[in-house]
């Protein structure tokens, strides 16, 4: 498996990597835990080292299973994931909010950690740009959170190319998410050629 180093860091990562949002969220029906963890320690077998997750799918249940299934191979992968949503009501079940104020990326930060099993999170993506919370807030709360020793690397997912600069002004980013595929070029044009 080829690997690559992602951003100016050291965080070297499989060329191939692993979203697993559909694992425990999102795709009806919900596939089988065992046969999830399976699939994950497959994956491991063949080099993949980049296993993308996140708070919101579930919620918690997508973390808690990557937790459990990659926690015999700490050291040898790569566990990112997400912050910056919410429930808009009490019990909702699948969060709408946006919410990137740093007391709530820190409070998430400390759910992470627990449901992934780890002492720090490889990378940690802000899901979507908040419109309420100035992006250089949302970099410093996470570069608070890196000098605490609980976050190696930030990310930033679906963010505009103007965001992603304003962000590396504060904190430097590591790794940037954006749909791309043969239907959706739009990253082309601004974000990634961004630097």
């Amino acid at each position: 498996m080829q690997k690559r180093k992602l951003g100016k860091s050291n965080l070297e990562v499989s060329a191939i990597g692993l979203g697993c949002m559909g694992m425990s969220w999102s795709y009806s029906p919900i596939p089988d835990r065992k046969e999830m963890i399976s699939l994950l320690h497959a994956a491991v077998e063949r080099s993949v080292t980049f296993f993308d997750a996140a708070e919101v799918y579930g919620p918690y249940t997508n973390e808690e299973l990557v937790g459990e299934a990659l926690a015999p191979f700490r050291g040898q992968v790569v566990i990112p994931t997400k912050f910056g949503w919410k429930p808009a009501f009490e019990g909702e079940a699948r969060w709408s909010r946006l919410d990137s104020r740093p007391d709530h990326i820190k409070k998430a930060a400390e759910g992470s950690l627990k449901r992934l099993r780890v002492d720090a999170i490889d990378l940690y993506y802000q899901h979507r740009v908040d419109p309420e919370v100035p992006i250089e807030d949302v970099a410093g709360a996470v570069k608070d959170l890196i000098q605490q020793g609980k976050v190696k690397h930030f990310g930033l997912s679906e963010a505009a190319a103007k965001t992603i600069r304003r962000a590396h002004a504060v904190l430097p980013v590591t790794a940037v998410q954006s749909e791309y595929s043969l239907w959706y070029r739009e990253p082309e044009k601004e974000v990634l050629p961004t630097h």
